[in-house]
């Protein structure tokens, strides 16, 4: 499996070039798969979880981490943030390049034409086609409101 094979040989590299933040990340998000996938598997899925949740995984972990930073620079904790945004840049290695806000109003607009979908009952089948096409590179959150609005 080429996500798993990428992060394992990323974690025996930075073991050996001693880079322990990399190290402590990489622990993380293998910990965080080997859950889902002993979760998956306890659903019948034998092989665990796709390689499209793990992109969706790593993006929930940057998410995450965006949370965290917001509330350390708040309460002045710098030290905190700066070691959560290495944690970020760490993780967006093993992501696609992000879809910039334009982007992802081009890709809403696209796909609304091509499901000829029209009004806000259809926005949750407009959301699970984007999930579907643009895991990994797609910010779910910011386009939800867009496709809202296009939808309205």
């Amino acid at each position: 499996d080429p996500m798993r094979d990428a992060l394992t040989q990323a974690l025996k590299e930075s073991m050996r070039a001693k880079d322990e933040r990399a190290v402590s990340t990489l622990r993380l998000i293998l910990a965080a798969l080997k859950d889902r996938d002993i979760a998956a598997r306890s659903k019948g899925n034998s092989t665990g979880i796709t390689d499209d949740e793990v992109l969706q995984m790593l993006q929930s972990m940057v998410k995450q981490r965006r949370d965290s930073i917001a509330m350390y620079e708040q309460g002045g904790r710098l030290e905190l943030a700066e070691r959560e945004q290495q944690e970020i840049d760490i993780i967006q290695r093993y992501l696609p390049k992000q879809m910039t806000e334009d982007e992802i109003a081009q890709a809403v607009q696209d796909l609304i034409e091509e499901m000829n979908a029209s009004g806000l009952k259809q926005m949750g089948a407009v959301m699970g086609e984007l999930r579907e096409r643009y895991a990994g590179q797609m910010d779910f959150a910011k386009a939800s409101p867009i496709v809202k609005q296009k939808l309205a």
